[in-house]
């Protein structure tokens, strides 16, 4: 590999995420549980942030207004206010959440950087990823911070543009094969998947999409072995 740019996703492949989503949506299931099951609200949650996503985007905030809606339409608009507030409480708590960095990303971060230019390329709200970048402790490892509003191939292909680099110099490291290989791998370019133990249902890739070559880790750590 002609590697010149290594690029991280943020969200459970730097730090955790996806488990604060889902204990906050345990939490929001019962809070609306006298109007649907659990398991019927989640299904009607996720369908809403789907509904949601050409108009919010990703991230917290997103969340939280797809809850918000999702608790009046279960409801059949009887939800209390008290409740809304509550689900308000909750969306403020995520968006407030430590971040808790994943074993051996700082030894990772500091070995590449003596190489390669690192930048981090993550989707989702503006406000929330500089927030957790800060409290990452991470931002000096970096290069370049891209906070995208998707991550299809269209956006990869203006990033590398950017850098002033070829697909195939572009290394992408990603916990998501859907937005974060697939797309690379579609554009010339190169991935390294580390899976994370639990994933976003639209996040979850058919492998039958992977027309590329790519390498799996089990753990960030694994990478440096690959390199």
């Amino acid at each position: 590999m002609n590697i010149k740019v290594i690029s991280f996703d943020a969200d459970d492949t730097l730090w955790v995420n996806e488990p604060y989503f889902q204990e906050v949506e345990k939490k929001f299931c019962s809070l609306i549980s006298d109007y649907l099951p659990n398991d019927e609200v989640s299904k009607e949650l996720f369908k809403t942030e789907m509904a949601n996503l050409r108009l919010y985007g990703y991230g917290g905030k997103s969340f939280v207004l797809s809850m918000i809606e999702t608790a009046i339409k279960v409801s059949d608009s009887k939800v209390q206010p008290e409740t809304i507030n509550n689900i308000i409480q909750l969306g403020k708590e995520l968006l407030d959440h430590p971040v808790n960095l994943l074993d051996g990303v700082e030894h990772v971060l500091e070995t590449l950087k003596k190489k390669y230019k690192l930048i981090i390329a993550t989707k989702g709200d503006l406000l929330d990823q500089e927030r957790k970048l800060i409290k990452s402790g991470l931002s000096s490892y970096f290069h370049h911070i891209e906070i995208m509003s998707d991550k299809k191939e269209e956006n990869y292909s203006e990033l590398i543009n950017h850098l002033e680099i070829k697909p195939d110099e572009f290394l992408m490291v990603g916990n998501s094969l859907k937005s974060d290989i697939i797309p690379v791998l579609n554009i010339g370019g190169n991935g390294i998947h580390i899976p994370f133990h639990t994933t976003w249902l639209h996040e979850v890739a058919d492998v039958k999409e992977i027309t590329g070559k790519y390498n799996t880790s089990e753990k960030i750590s694994d990478m440096l072995n690959i390199l």
